[in-house]
């Protein structure tokens, strides 16, 4: 998912204007599986141990690129909500700066009260695939990293 046009709080704040239009939390998760549905993906050349995230009990890969300036992730799933969590995260993280993404604390799930409502495991794993994008955030910040 491409970010370049909207700055990050923007993308922030349009998540939480679109949860806000549900009611229940029924809807929310219904939502959350269609962001899942219409993620793009990974080929399954991608979907291999290297670019599994750790700490995850569905399935993940992320494969990041720096392009310019700007880090691009690319994520997949094999658990529709966690696909759409992926969504979120990379409608927010990716193609975006390195300090921008160290910069933005992923509390647009506090906002949206997500954290509430996702189970042990799937809070973890959401974690988890953050970790991941700040952890390559900084190397790139620091190392100068390239994929």
């Amino acid at each position: 998912m491409k970010s370049d046009f909207v700055d990050i709080s923007a993308a922030k704040q349009s998540i939480v204007d679109e949860f806000s239009l549900f009611d229940d939390w029924v809807d929310r998760y219904e939502y959350i599986i269609e962001l899942g549905k219409s993620l793009e993906g990974l080929s399954k050349e991608f979907r291999i141990e290297d670019f599994r995230v750790k700490g995850c009990q569905s399935q993940v890969w992320f494969k990041p690129e720096t392009k310019g300036e700007k880090i691009i992730y690319n994520a997949d799933s094999d658990a529709m909500i966690v696909r759409g969590l992926i969504a979120l995260l990379l409608r927010v993280y990716s193609g975006r700066t390195p300090e921008e993404i160290l910069d933005t604390p992923p509390d647009f799930f506090e906002k949206i009260e997500l954290g509430s409502h996702l189970s042990g495991n799937r809070a973890n794993g959401l974690h988890a695939m953050v970790n991941y994008i700040q952890s390559y955030a900084n190397s790139v910040k620091n190392n100068g990293i390239k994929n």
